[in-house]
């Protein structure tokens, strides 16, 4: 089963670090974001991807073209344009590369890499979450569910540290950040029936894959949602960025599920 990433977007969220390169591109642990979600997915076992591109697609189109040079060691001979490899830690990954135009929405691009899928079931998510979901098991519900639509939702976490102090000030409990209000929302790892293209007819060039199309399908009861209860985080803005590099480097990355 292929996978398609979401991979063109501005980021401009996150302008500290796109305005160099797209926002899939931003490293955690010295690898891109890309990398980590790609290395979720090989995990288990699949390793098929097609990637849609979009802002800097020169970025990313450069990184996968010298991903050899890049994890190997070598020994280069100018004189006689020589290129001695030592050794590689490659990965299994076969990437397809799509460019979806610059400024495309979701369902545009989502649209636009049909044709490299087959007919076949597919799945979907965003370049810029990881989290230590079970894929085989969120396509085993996808199955049992029977629907075109099966997206992986998680609890909305909390931004800031809840307190309750007495009338004097004290302070008789605290938590860092605990879960939010409840609410269910969508985090991406998306599994898709081939059918779904039936609600990216028309014009979709400036249309949200979130908005109308998933909307109508929901309308439509083909739309059913995987509650992942494990770790999920979305590199949103700088300070995402920033925690999930803490994790990496405390050795907490929570959805480095591989070895």
């Amino acid at each position: 089963m292929k996978v398609v990433i979401f991979a063109g977007g501005l980021g401009t969220r996150l302008m500290e670090e796109t305005e160099a390169r797209p926002k899939p591109m931003v490293e955690i642990g010295g690898k891109p974001i890309l990398w980590h979600i790609m290395k979720i997915y090989e995990k288990h076992g699949f390793n098929d991807f097609v990637v849609c591109l979009g802002y800097k697609a020169q970025f990313i189109k450069q990184y996968f073209l010298n991903y050899f040079l890049y994890n190997s060691d070598v020994t280069i001979e100018l004189e006689k344009n020589k290129i001695d490899v030592h050794f590689s830690n490659t990965e299994s990954f076969k990437v397809t590369l799509v460019d979806t135009g610059l400024l495309t929405n979701t369902a545009g691009r989502l649209k636009k890499i049909r044709k490299y899928l087959n007919g076949e079931r597919f799945m979907l998510t965003y370049g810029d979450g990881v989290c230590n979901v079970d894929i085989n098991d969120l396509i085993k519900f996808h199955s049992n569910a029977g629907k075109l639509v099966t997206l992986t939702s998680v609890k909305i976490p909390g931004r800031f540290g809840n307190l309750e102090t007495d009338q004097e000030g004290i302070v008789n409990h605290f938590e860092e950040k605990p879960d939010g209000d409840g609410m269910w929302i969508n985090g991406g790892f998306f599994v898709l029936e081939n059918d779904v293209f039936k609600y990216l007819e028309g014009e979709m060039e400036n249309v949200q894959w979130e908005k109308e199309p998933l909307a109508n399908i929901a309308r439509d009861g083909q739309l059913a949602a995987y509650r992942h209860h494990g770790f999920w985080k979305c590199m949103d803005a700088l300070r995402d960025r920033i925690e999930l590099e803490e994790m990496w480097n405390s050795g907490k990355a929570q959805w480095k599920i591989w070895d």
